[in-house]
């Protein structure tokens, strides 16, 4: 290149969690020297407020050329528009169109973990966008103290997480609850994707928009009962209500807590935590586990969905900024790159090429609670529900089930009529969003929540 091509990348500042950041800000300047005649220009964009930035710098018509994406976001990121009406961002996969590398940097779409790549892949569209950070729901477990309860083996079903959360109960001076988890949305979407069900119609909202929300499913129903039951049953440590939209990591931390000081034996939570649950059980005196996430064995088992964030390729950029951006975010995914991004965040490494070296290198032998959720992962018929919805105004949506479910928990609300209360308030979301699909403005609350018009 001749003249030098200017990156714009925005990321999510993550107040928790701030290494992707200061990684992306590493790597941006190793792309600096192997490409001189690019630079990029790596901003930190409070989590809450990213979505209403990029919205507003599309209008003026400053829009950055890489933007980062939280996954419940999907669906907004697909309907943002740049200032002349035309889509904001652009696929991926068409944008590299067929070719083998990008300025020197190889594209391989295929070496990505199937479930990261199947969630960003959209008909007609191919790939659309890159998804470096990508996780899922693991169930961790005291060990040391199912061992003293006479259990053998970690509970695979809700039925076996019944009878073990039982067979601690009976322990004496054991933990004043058994199981615990956070009220969050993504707890509904494991459970329903686990049952082969769809969030969503039509298809998850994968071959087409999605128009319905199917909040009070059979399969939601089946999980909010089971919860019910396990509440009710004094096993199940219930932690507050706490919006999806909200700063949710006090729920996770309470939930953390209770597991680390030995008040539950089992917990819910992201597999990004894995080193933490097991270190707590080494500081605290006891063994973890790591497991993949309990399902319902009334029906056949079809797959867990991921979560974590993407990264998003501006539409209409000129050809030397848009080779140079796909060549920056290639470099997410070579194998290097991709194992270390898992050993320093602790999401799955994405990439097949990374696994391969994670594994010639001793890394999952030395630490198998990183395996267990690629094999989660892998795991099941990866079918549409296992893929995961892709739906407008997704975190209002969400709450809608949180707040039915502790409804359920608190005021004991028949789950059957709480949450066809729930349909119908998410349903009123989601017409409200598909509604006014012709350009995007902040609204009125949650972080990601935005009205289009």
């Amino acid at each position: 290149m001749s003249d030098q091509v200017v990156l714009d990348v925005w990321l999510n500042d993550y107040p928790v969690v701030p290494l992707f950041l200061s990684e992306t800000r590493e790597l941006a300047q190793e792309f600096e020297r192997t490409h001189p005649g690019v630079r990029v220009e790596v901003r930190g964009v409070d989590h809450l407020k990213l979505p209403e930035e990029v919205a507003r710098a599309a209008r003026e018509g400053r829009q950055p050329a890489i933007v980062q994406s939280f996954y419940t976001s999907t669906q907004l990121s697909r309907d943002l528009l740049a200032a002349d009406g035309s889509p904001l961002f652009t696929s991926v996969e068409r944008a590299i169109d067929g070719r083998d590398k990008i300025l020197g940097v190889p594209a391989r779409l295929d070496d990505l973990v199937p479930a990261a790549r199947d969630y960003y892949t959209f008909e007609g569209e191919g790939l659309f966008a890159l998804p470096p950070l990508t996780s899922t729901t693991l169930l961790y477990a005291n060990t040391t103290l199912l061992e003293a309860a006479g259990l053998r083996s970690v509970p695979r079903t809700w039925e076996e997480l019944t009878a073990a959360c039982a067979a601690v109960a009976r322990l004496d001076g054991g933990p004043s609850h058994r199981v615990t988890w956070p009220n969050h949305g993504w707890l509904f979407q494991q459970a329903v994707a686990q049952q082969g069900a769809l969030l969503a119609t039509p298809g998850n909202g994968r071959t087409e928009r999605a128009t319905a929300v199917e909040a009070d499913s059979p399969a939601v129903l089946r999980f909010a009962r089971w919860w019910q039951e396990l509440h009710e049953d004094g096993h199940y440590l219930y932690s507050g209500l706490r919006s999806a939209g909200d700063d949710t990591y006090p729920a996770w931390e309470r939930n953390y807590r209770a597991f680390a000081e030995q008040r539950v034996a089992f917990v819910l939570s992201t597999s990004v935590e894995a080193d933490r649950m097991v270190q707590a059980g080494r500081d605290g005196g006891f063994e973890v586990v790591a497991a993949p996430m309990p399902y319902s064995a009334a029906v056949p088992y079809a797959g867990n969905v991921i979560g974590g964030d993407s990264l998003w390729l501006a539409a209409g950029l000129e050809p030397a900024a848009r080779d140079a951006a796909l060549a920056f975010l290639l470099t997410f995914l070579t194998p290097r790159n991709a194992a270390e991004r898992h050993k320093t965040s602790g999401f799955i490494p994405v990439t097949e090429s990374a696994r391969a070296l994670l594994e010639d290198e001793g890394w999952f032998e030395a630490n198998p609670h990183h395996r267990v959720a690629l094999d989660q992962l892998a795991a099941g018929e990866r079918a549409t529900a296992a893929d995961g919805a892709l739906v407008g105004d997704f975190v209002g949506i969400q709450d809608t089930l949180t707040a039915a479910m502790h409804d359920v928990l608190t005021a004991g609300a028949d789950p059957a009529e709480r949450f066809a209360l729930a349909r119908s308030e998410a349903q009123r979301l989601l017409d409200d969003h598909n509604a006014h699909c012709l350009g995007l403005v902040p609204g009125q609350r949650g972080p990601h929540r935005f009205r289009v018009g």
